[in-house]
């Protein structure tokens, strides 16, 4: 049984409600509720410095399930990251930069939804520039080894607005926590 502690970093705009996102932390919560202790955020909803804090402290894993907004998180994810992840509690100063963080024991994922096509990955003749999923998350996985702590596979939903196959999701969504989460 593992402590998860699972983030909905979805931002209100007015062409994007956020259902597909809630939809798919629901269906972590449900599913691996049946084998593990679970605690939610949704940053949209507000939430507690201290609180949060102390949520990350008790959790093996974070799993963040977020759109991607212009190639990163939205604005109140960011800022939720800003203020929660702090000095003293997350990390320290350390004699070589990025080797303080205090969340060594801790595990990260990232479920993401695009708007992109999956073909925009992995191909150097797209978009991406051969480049893969975890290769357009590295900035958030440099955030994330600063503070000690070890990533497990991405996932992502690709071309969720022209394309959106929420049963396929969810389903595909569903083996992939399987083959993470069951080390």
């Amino acid at each position: 049984m593992k402590n998860i502690l699972i983030i909905n970093g979805h931002q209100k705009y007015d062409s994007s409600e956020g259902k597909l996102n809630r939809t798919l932390m629901d269906n972590m919560v449900r599913l691996l509720s049946e084998e593990n202790k679970i605690k939610t955020t949704s940053v949209q909803n507000g939430y507690t410095l201290s609180e949060e804090q102390e949520k990350f402290l008790w959790a093996d894993v974070v799993i963040y399930q977020t759109p991607i907004y212009w190639f990163s998180v939205p604005g109140l994810l960011k800022t939720y990251m800003d203020e929660v992840y702090a000095y003293g509690v997350f990390f320290t100063g350390a004699h070589e930069y990025g080797s303080g963080g205090l969340l060594t024991d801790k595990k990260y994922m990232f479920s993401t939804t695009w708007n992109a096509p999956e073909k925009a990955f992995n191909d150097p003749t797209q978009f991406f520039n051969g480049a893969s999923l975890e290769a357009a998350l590295r900035h958030l996985h440099s955030a994330h080894a600063f503070l000690g702590m070890e990533p497990l596979k991405s996932f992502a939903c690709y071309d969720v607005i022209k394309n959106p196959n929420i049963p396929k999701f969810i389903a595909d969504l569903d083996i992939h926590l399987q083959a993470v989460l069951h080390d």
